[in-house]
């Protein structure tokens, strides 16, 4: 045989062969290339949903929590206002109530004072009904002298 028929025979069977990988084997081979890629794109897909929504989610959380320090720092505060009006009460009421017992004391005093006057007036008076008793040495009636005495004891 000749090299030309070899060669023609050859381009024949890779003819045969190349049409019938074309015809069998390449369209399954392509599917499943064609497959793979779906796949590997729909994954990337998936990929960059979760991650926008991801970053989404990051944004909600960024967002409640910045509403939460928000809230938390708006109740500190009404709780400091609400402590600082219970303590400004308290100190309201702790004068008022120091005001009163200062009231009732000057009170007391004053009732002591007038005791002590009356009663250092009857002792003053007395001391001079003994002085005078002495003075004239004789017994000075009480029921006389009673008028006396009182006057005695408005002056001092």
């Amino acid at each position: 045989m000749s090299i030309n028929a070899t060669l023609f025979v050859q381009a024949i069977v890779f003819a045969i062969l190349v049409w019938f990988t074309m015809k069998f084997v390449w369209p399954p081979i392509m599917k499943a290339l064609d497959e793979r890629a779906q796949k590997i794109a729909n994954g990337l897909a998936a990929a960059e949903k979760a991650k926008s929504e991801l970053s989404m989610a990051n944004k909600r959380v960024e967002e409640e929590l910045g509403k939460s320090r928000n809230e938390s720092a708006i109740r500190l505060a009404e709780a400091e206002r609400r402590g600082q009006s219970l303590i400004e009460e308290a100190k309201a009421k702790a004068a008022e109530e120091g005001n009163k017992i200062i009231a009732a004391a000057k009170v007391e005093a004053e009732q002591q004072t007038v005791k002590a006057r009356e009663t250092l007036r009857e002792q003053v008076a007395a001391l001079a009904v003994k002085g005078a008793e002495q003075i004239l040495r004789k017994e000075v009636n009480a029921g006389v002298h009673a008028d006396l005495l009182g006057r005695l004891k408005t002056e001092l």
